[in-house]
């Protein structure tokens, strides 16, 4: 998790992401499944779409922990969304990535490897702060872990547990604007 990423290495991650995205619009229409392929391209611009909105909120670091969590985690799947367009607002960019890092690294030691475990992380940006949304679907092996992890909570940030059991997490966190 905590890989310094060169311009190269990325480029050829994201190279590769892009060709499996090409290849199964290419399949699709070779199979004649128009449909489908027209599905997979609205779905390339919509996660186009939150990545831009990701990197207008002017928090580089958690943008970049988000952008690269699908090639650093194998353990789970991570989605994310954000809501709506909003003013860059001062955010401590490193407390909330140093936080989500962590929480990444818990996961990876607390679920069931190999299995289909998903993470989705909504944005909202408000007028005074930004709330987060982590929705955790998958196999909690080590819930141990989870609740250790949640009792040290941070101070700059309000965590919130929606819903924990062995198949769901949930949390709600809202991080104030300086």
């Amino acid at each position: 998790m905590e890989k310094e990423w060169g311009i190269v290495e990325v480029l050829r991650h994201s190279r590769h992401d892009w060709l499996n995205k090409l290849q199964l619009i290419k399949g699709n229409i070779d199979l004649n499944r128009i449909d489908r392929a027209k599905e997979v391209i609205d779905e390339i611009v919509i996660e186009a779409q939150h990545e831009t909105k990701l990197s207008n909120l002017q928090m580089p670091l958690f943008a970049s922990l988000l952008f690269t969590s699908n090639w650093e985690n194998p353990s789970f799947r991570l989605e994310y969304e954000v809501l709506e367009d909003a003013e860059p607002l001062r955010m401590n960019d490193s407390v909330l990535t140093n936080w989500t890092k962590s929480f990444f690294l818990c996961l990876n030691k607390a679920i069931e490897a190999f299995q289909e475990n998903h993470l989705s992380i909504t944005i909202e940006p408000q007028s005074e702060g930004i709330r987060f949304f982590f929705d955790f679907s998958g196999i909690i092996i080590k819930s141990e872990l989870i609740e250790k992890f949640l009792a040290d909570r941070s101070k700059s940030l309000d965590v919130e547990v929606k819903e924990f059991t062995e198949s769901e997490l949930a949390l709600e966190i809202f991080m104030p604007k300086q």
